[in-house]
């Protein structure tokens, strides 16, 4: 959660201070960690969808196994 919540806060900054200076850059760069972000969430749940085929079950004593 720790890396949603860093990005939440800098998306939040640069609104404050794209509405402050009157600047659309802010805005943006905004949209733009929020489309890397959801980038982020597709990749991870990919590779949730691919462990279930794969495995048969997303336990988690069963994924430490992925590593290699």
């Amino acid at each position: 959660y720790s890396i949603e919540l860093m990005l939440l806060a800098v998306n939040l900054n640069f609104l404050v201070f794209s509405v402050s200076l009157d600047d659309m850059m802010g805005q943006l760069f905004a949209l733009l960690v929020l489309t890397v972000a959801a980038a982020e969430s597709a990749i991870g749940l990919a590779i949730f969808v691919i462990t279930f085929r794969v495995r048969g079950t997303i336990a988690v004593e069963f994924i430490n196994s992925i590593q290699g």
